[in-house]
């Protein structure tokens, strides 16, 4: 047939943009935007795609990591600021005396879900005069999410949780997820480039039970460390570390003495990044500023 007998080929839709897996042939390309649209119809392959969704923004968040011994709980997270004129966003939340989460997602639905929890530790406190227990709570919450991924007219939350607490039974680190599962850790992280600080976390762990509160923190610091880039450092402006322990309450680490787990930092870091780049220091005390 002649070039002029062929079919013309149709525009792409601007503005759409469709995630094509390998081994997917072209002509694939757009059916799954029709399973999409809501939470409650499933894709042909078996999965809810809003409910992926909103575990993929918790994927992009800010990273928040929390590791445990036997007797204590210790939570870390990135504070990112807007712009240069900007205080950096809070990422832990207390809950109770002895809970506190770490979030990475949508902070307002962090908030939604932090109220949430606060009324229900407030509730059980005055109706048994004890406090919650960790494990029940997170359960709770995990049925919230849940009832979201199952309703048309809603959508999934789109944050993660790291629920920290020590109860009658002990330290305690829950992972939530916008799918309505949660899990319990000795160690975790979760948000972006959270890859290499599971990566040390992993390489740790064992240790962890038989650390004090000091060494848990030192190591909830390095890890973080892994999730900064090359051109980022830890300050006391955009890192927040909390400790909670069965006879320390809720405690957030104060500026001076979180600097001093900071300083053992830069002495192991500085030494490696030095002969990489010429301008190391030039760098690195431009970013002490906007930080």
């Amino acid at each position: 047939s002649s070039p002029a007998a062929r079919p013309k080929q149709q525009p792409r839709p601007a503005g759409r943009v469709a995630r094509v897996s390998p081994g997917v042939e072209g002509g694939a390309m757009y059916r799954n935007h029709q399973y999409d649209m809501d939470c409650i119809t499933w894709s042909p392959g078996g999965r809810i795609l809003q409910v992926e969704y909103a575990m993929e923004a918790v994927k992009q968040g800010t990273p928040v990591l929390g590791l445990r011994s036997k007797t204590h709980v210790v939570l870390a997270s990135f504070k990112k600021a807007q712009s240069e004129l900007a205080q950096h966003q809070q990422k832990i939340f207390k809950i109770d005396d002895h809970m506190c989460i770490g979030i990475s997602g949508l902070t307002a639905d962090a908030r939604v879900l932090a109220e949430y929890m606060r009324n229900e530790c407030l509730n059980h406190r005055y109706i048994y005069d004890s406090p919650m227990l960790v494990g029940r709570l997170v359960s709770q919450v995990a049925d919230m999410s849940q009832q979201k991924t199952q309703n048309s007219s809603k959508r999934p939350y789109g944050v993660g949780m790291l629920v920290a607490g020590c109860d009658e039974k002990g330290p305690h680190l829950f992972e939530t997820c916008p799918s309505g599962n949660y899990f319990e850790y000795f160690a975790m992280a979760i948000g972006g480039r959270s890859t290499s600080a599971k990566t040390y976390l992993e390489k740790h762990f064992e240790s962890f039970p038989d650390c004090g509160a000091e060494a848990l923190v030192q190591h909830a610091v390095e890890a973080m460390n892994k999730t900064t880039a090359s051109d980022q450092t830890l300050t006391v402006k955009n890192t927040a570390v909390v400790v909670i322990s069965a006879n320390n309450k809720f405690r957030e680490l104060p500026a001076e003495e979180l600097q001093t787990y900071l300083d053992k930092l830069e002495k192991k870091e500085a030494e490696p990044d030095a002969p990489m780049e010429d301008a190391a220091g030039g760098e690195s005390t431009a970013m002490d500023t906007t930080a």
